[in-house]
């Protein structure tokens, strides 16, 4: 299968290729009953849930061949509002096209046609850990985000492979036969509803939150303090992924805010346990949106937090997730994400150390302390002494917000510059494992890098991939460089 994917490089889920499919008609089931039957109190926790639906052979045009299709034809389903598709074997790649449509549980309209991004294998845990280990790990598609839907329809479409084969008279070219992964099952993500989270809003940039103290750990606006009576009724494992950042909020805050330098400054003071640093390089604190705040599921993790001895570097990617999304459903959208590579992938957490959004917020991903060296599962061969930050959308095609480029900057002149590392700067890195360096290989990178840089991957898509030069100069800038 590994042979099959210098071939693969550069091809995207939206390469041309028609799917005329002779579909069976529409399932009588019976439609879900309204939004009024899901009716609870707007302050209240819903939990979100994950439906697992396995795909079946189509009937194909028989213009086109015996290749192999799999799929659903329309049906009506519990609400949901991001889809994916996984299969059994980790290792093995899905070599095709995958399509849903969707029908909006508000409008009851069905959408086009969308693909979803199938080259998603490069982001996971290194070879070799115990969370690639483990047997609930599968393959899976990126995810897609939806919006709020009770129907759906799938398609996925086997595409031949082709690769270079070396022999005693020279190279040839050899075709292999068009296969799907077996297992195959669509997951519907319905992301639940978190009490007590605010709606995403534009970044303030380096501004403490009103009534904050900066540097002193006092409460931002959202956050419940340690002797609150609503921080009684955190849960244990709320708590352990809070009490993470305890150097840099209260127990329960729903945010870090943004510090300014000198504030920063004594902060960083404090996470070196006093150890002196002459001139210390680092970029103000950036508003931060901690777990708590966009409502993560604590249960659903491993409750163990994994950390490296350093960041080196940092990795940008996209969530390859679509660009549909407003900033007020990013809590709902992270959700989302955090349940389908937990539930639906196998994995210990989300992926990903931080997430931005189109407005230039960040976000907490993955528990352990966002000031901390925490092992993540998003640049394959090189989790260790890096951190990964995705932003939420999709950019082969599309550009990224300013705001999120300028958001990328912020937070690497922050994170980096606990570590000492200068974002213009190069470093080495050690590979654990993937198609474009062996394993134990020592790989020079530039601290902030692009996912493609690590992996043979599209990810971060072009036209984020093309502003990680500015993200260096705005992150050094802000260092004080």
């Amino acid at each position: 299968m590994r042979g099959f994917l210098a071939s693969s490089i550069g091809v995207t889920c939206a390469a041309a290729l028609a799917l005329p499919l002779t579909l069976p008609a529409a399932t009588a089931s019976a439609r879900p009953a309204p939004a009024a039957e899901q009716a609870a109190d707007a302050s209240a926790a819903v939990p979100g849930q994950t439906q697992s639906l396995p795909l079946v052979p189509l009937t194909v045009d028989r213009a086109l061949g015996s290749t192999a299709v799999q799929g659903l034809t329309r049906r009506d389903v519990r609400h949901f509002s991001l889809v994916g598709v996984v299969w059994d074997d980790p290792d093995a790649e899905l070599h095709g096209r995958v399509q849903v449509r969707t029908r909006g549980s508000t409008t009851g309209k069905w959408s086009g046609w969308q693909d979803v991004e199938t080259h998603n294998h490069e982001h996971a845990a290194d070879p070799d850990t115990a969370e690639r280990a483990a047997g609930r790990v599968r393959g899976a598609t990126a995810p897609l985000w939806v919006g709020d839907s009770d129907g759906v329809e799938v398609r996925v479409r086997a595409v031949a492979e082709s690769r270079v084969e070396e022999t005693g008279r020279g190279a040839r070219t050899a075709t292999a036969e068009a296969v799907l992964p077996s297992g195959l099952r669509l997951e519907l993500v319905d992301p639940g509803r978190a009490a007590d989270v605010p709606a995403a809003r534009p970044a303030l940039g380096a501004r403490p939150a009103p009534g904050s103290v900066p540097g002193t750990g006092a409460a931002p606006a959202g956050a419940v303090s340690a002797d609150s009576p609503r921080t009684g009724s955190l849960g244990a494992g709320t708590v352990a992924a809070s009490a993470a950042n305890s150097a840099l909020a209260p127990l329960g805050a729903m945010e870090l805010p943004a510090l300014g330098r000198a504030a920063t400054l004594r902060e960083l003071a404090l996470l070196r346990e006093g150890r002196a640093q002459a001139q210390p390089k680092i970029g103000p604190r950036p508003r931060i949106v901690t777990r708590r705040g966009w409502g993560a599921d604590e249960s659903l993790r491993e409750k163990k937090f994994v950390y490296t001895k350093s960041v080196k570097a940092a990795f940008v990617h996209h969530t390859a997730s679509g660009n549909k999304y407003l900033c007020s459903q990013v809590p709902s959208v992270i959700r989302s994400i955090y349940r389908y590579h937990v539930k639906s992938m196998g994995w210990r957490d989300i992926g990903y150390n931080f997430l931005v959004d189109k407005c230039g917020n960040i976000y907490e991903g993955r528990a352990g302390g966002v000031a901390k060296a925490v092992l993540g599962a998003h640049t394959l061969g090189f989790n260790t002494n890096s951190m990964g930050i995705a932003v939420l959308g999709t950019f082969n095609t599309s550009k990224p917000s300013a705001s999120a480029v300028t958001a990328i900057a912020k937070l690497t002149a922050w994170k980096l510059g606990i570590y000492g590392m200068d974002p213009r700067a190069k470093t080495s890195l050690k590979s654990g494992g993937g198609n474009l360096y062996k394993k134990g290989k020592n790989v020079r990178l530039n601290v902030i890098s692009g996912h493609r840089d690590g992996f043979a991957t599209q990810c971060p898509g072009g036209l984020l991939y093309g502003r990680l030069g500015t993200a260096r100069t705005d992150a050094a800038r802000l260092q004080g460089r």
